[in-house]
């Protein structure tokens, strides 16, 4: 004789108790990287929207602009991404009304700690990655957990659900002192080789490239399935 409804009942909901907290990070699926160059740096990220399995939009938004030398990824729960967003800009254009200047990567990396932190009772699932060009055009670029503890790194960072295969994948490709162009086509390559191996990201890339002369924004064919 199998198990009673009850018994089923308590099956389930312990299966649930225990995958619960990390499912919602893999909900909507992504792939963030930051990487830096000689006196420049690259973030990319994938471009798919999706409810689990289920893909929703292939152009979905990921990587965000705070000013010319500063971006943000938020990777994890896409209605926090953009709840987040939108907190980082109001506080950053106050920042610039007061200071009549725009934020250094690394006050802005604080901020953005300090947000999540704040809420760390009822956390934003967010993950994010900040890359930034600061003073004497040195990269700058970091990541954080969703209490915003920080993790700072002279090469690469990643986040999102195909966060793993990034790390071996830029393990293997990275080579310190790139040129824009060479920087561009690893992380270009450590992306789409690295969301071929997470079902929840993926449907092509997204790379943004920033020298202190210019932005180069670029569309990433991948595969589509």
């Amino acid at each position: 004789m199998g198990p009673t409804v009850t018994e089923w009942c308590l099956i389930i909901g312990s299966a649930c108790h225990h995958s619960h907290p990390l499912q919602i990070f893999e909900y909507n699926g992504s792939a963030l990287v930051a990487m830096v160059g000689k006196n420049c740096f690259a973030i990319a990220s994938d471009r798919r929207l999706g409810v689990q399995l289920q893909t929703i939009a292939t152009d979905f938004q990921r990587v965000f602009k705070i000013h010319d030398r500063l971006y943000i990824g938020l990777s994890g729960l896409a209605t926090d991404a953009q709840t987040m967003y939108q907190k980082l800009v109001f506080r950053h254009k106050m920042y610039q009304l007061r200071e009549e200047r725009d934020m250094k990567p690394q006050t802005f990396a604080s901020l953005v700690s300090a947000l999540l932190y704040e809420k760390r009772f009822g956390p934003f699932f967010c993950q994010p990655v900040i890359a930034g060009l600061g003073d004497n055009d040195e990269p700058f670029i970091c990541t954080m957990d969703c209490l915003g503890a920080k993790e700072l790194a002279k090469d690469f960072v990643v986040s999102g659900t195909a966060s793993e295969s990034l790390y071996g994948a830029c393990e293997s490709m990275y080579k310190p002192d790139m040129g824009p162009e060479e920087l561009f086509e690893t992380i270009s390559q450590a992306l789409l080789s690295s969301v071929d191996r997470d079902c929840l990201s993926g449907w092509g890339g997204y790379v943004l490239l920033v020298t202190p002369t210019e932005v180069q924004e670029k569309i990433l064919k991948g595969r589509m399935d």
